[in-house]
Order: structure tokens, then C-alpha cells, then sequence
């Protein structure tokens, strides 16, 4: 074996199994500990965080913050991860920030001339826009790791009435329409609940000894259907203009069925939760004449409502 796929070899193994010593890996390869000894100061140079131990049971480490093996992308793929990377810049936080900036620098440094003069022709003529909010979402790492660890966070948490302390074991993290959203298991409401992460004005590792749940089984697809509290469903159905239909589309948040026609129009016929009404309420009136609520009867009383509301103050 030549001595640079030699190389090679040794960094995805060291990467794949973390810790290991010397004589282990000269078996593996079947060469001499002198020789693996060279090869681990090699990789160390190029940048394998490797940590050493003396003792009877001790060997080689990889850190936490190892360097993944090369990987051999084609052109198109190089450029669609950069873009990918590229569209994350909208948002003011994000759960790996400094990593997604230094990926996004290493893809563009490497790179051949031409590859990054195409990449520099394509940043003016395509982008992945999403409304940059200003609230600060500072705690998203720490959401994250909780969630994936299975780890219980106290947090500060910002409500109508002032702040709150709240003990939450997160099942994620989420953007929407520029927020950051996290739902989790409350302990204070013994039941999930979804945080908006701005609010959150801290958030740190539990110390009251509370101990975690075991939701390996919940995930941001289904966190819902596990909390005690089942939501009230309640059709609604709504005419759209053409345009109606586009700003629907456009912003609402978990766009409802939608029957397209031919000219563009169309209805949304769905079952909504009825916690929603107030949402949808607000949305209808703000497209005016580009939407005519059908259906149910409290929808239109609620937008009765607000309108008369409005119509009052401008009196």
C-alpha cells in the first residue's frame, strides 16, 4: 500500500474509532509502531486533533472537534452545497453559525478558479430569501445539543405577564417565517408546549436534578400527538383570488390544502384548529377582497369583530 493511501486510510479510522493505540493500528496495517508513529504526526500536521495518553491503559484520541476525512465532491455537488451553506445567511442566528461561515469560506477557498468565478456570477442570480428578523436567538445551540442529548434546561422565558422560569426537556429547534421556534416537554404544564426562542433570555443546563424523559421516540414530526391537550378541529373554508392563493401560499405558516382552478383561483376546505381562529382572522382580513371566508360561522364573527374594533378607533 503506497504511503498516501496509506494516509488516507488511517485518517477515516482514526476518525471512525476514535481511540485506539499504536501496536492496534501497526496490526491493522501491517506495518511497524515507528512507521504508525510517523503517520500519526503526519495527520497531526494536517490538522487531526489527535490527544495522546501515557499510563497502562492509555493510547491515542480523536478530540470532539475531529476533521472529517476528504470527501470527493463533483462540481455541481460542490456548488449546491455552497449554495446551501449561502442561503443560511439571512438568518441572524443560527444553532452553528461560526461552523456554517468557516464551511461556507473553505468551500469557496478551495475550489478551482473557474468553479469560484461561476459561484461568483450565480450569488447575483440565485437566492433563498426568508424574512431577517431582528429578535435575538441566542440559545439555539444549547437547544439543540439538549434535544439530541436528551438533556433537561432551565430557561428565563418571556410572556405576556412577565418572565417566567421554565424547566423543559427540548425535542428541537425550527425556523418559520424568519423565528426560531422549540417545541418541548414542559415540567411546569407536565405537557409540550411550542417556545418561540427569542423570548428565551436564558438558558442552562438543569441543576435541580430533575431527570430526563425518555422521548428518543419524539421528533419534530410527530411531538404534537404526544401532548395531553388535544386540539379542537373546526372546518374552514375559503374562497381565494389568484392572487389570494399566491399570498397564502407565500405566508401562511403550514399552508392548509388548497384546490388550485385553472385561472389560478382557488378554496382551502380543511379541518383547522380552532386555538387558530384568531390567526386565521387577522391573515383573511389583511388580503381584503382577495379571500371570502365561507365557513365556520366564529371565523367571521371573529373578523367581525376586529373590523369593528378597528372601525371604532378610527371613528
Amino acid at each position: 500500500m503506497s504511503k498516501s493511501k496509506r494516509l488516507m486510510e488511517l485518517m477515516m479510522t482514526v476518525n471512525r474509532i476514535r481511540k485506539f493505540t499504536v501496536r492496534q493500528l501497526a496490526d491493522q496495517f501491517d506495518v511497524s509502531p515507528r512507521t504508525i508513529l510517523r503517520d500519526l504526526q503526519e495527520l497531526s500536521e494536517l490538522g487531526v486533533p489527535l490527544y495522546s495518553e501515557v499510563g497502562p491503559h492509555g493510547g491515542y484520541q480523536v478530540l470532539k472537534e475531529r476533521i472529517l476525512p476528504p470527501i470527493a465532491f463533483s462540481e455541481e455537488e460542490a456548488v449546491a452545497m455552497f449554495f446551501a451553506s449561502h442561503a443560511l445567511r439571512h438568518y441572524l442566528f443560527l444553532p452553528f453559525e461560526a461552523e456554517s461561515s468557516t464551511a461556507l469560506q473553505k468551500f469557496y477557498y478551495y475550489m478551482p478558479g473557474d468553479v469560484r468565478d461561476r459561484i461568483d456570477q450565480m450569488k447575483n442570480r440565485v437566492d433563498f430569501l426568508t424574512h431577517t428578523r431582528q429578535q435575538k436567538a441566542e440559545y439555539l445551540g444549547v437547544l439543540l445539543e439538549a434535544s439530541v442529548d436528551q438533556r433537561v434546561v432551565t430557561m428565563q422565558y418571556e410572556t405576556k405577564n412577565g418572565y417566567s422560569e421554565r424547566t423543559i426537556q427540548p425535542v428541537g429547534i425550527y425556523a418559520s417565517n424568519g423565528f426560531w421556534y422549540c417545541p418541548a416537554y414542559c415540567f411546569l404544564r407536565r405537557d409540550f408546549r411550542l417556545f418561540r426562542c427569542d423570548r428565551m433570555q436564558s438558558v442552562a443546563n438543569d441543576s435541580t436534578g430533575i431527570e430526563p424523559l425518555d422521548h428518543r421516540h419524539i421528533h419534530l414530526g410527530n411531538w404534537e400527538e404526544h401532548g395531553s391537550e388535544k386540539p379542537v378541529y373546526i372546518r374552514m373554508i375559503v374562497d381565494l383570488s389568484r392572487e389570494g392563493v399566491r399570498r397564502c401560499e407565500s405566508e401562511l405558516w403550514h399552508v392548509p390544502h388548497m384546490d388550485i382552478t385553472p385561472d389560478g383561483s382557488g378554496q382551502l376546505n380543511q379541518n383547522v384548529p380552532s386555538s387558530e381562529l384568531m390567526y386565521f382572522a387577522k391573515f383573511f382580513i389583511g388580503l381584503g377582497n382577495e379571500a371570502t371566508v365561507k365557513e365556520p360561522s366564529e371565523l367571521v364573527e371573529c373578523m367581525k369583530g376586529i373590523l369593528n374594533e378597528i372601525m371604532a378607533k378610527y371613528d
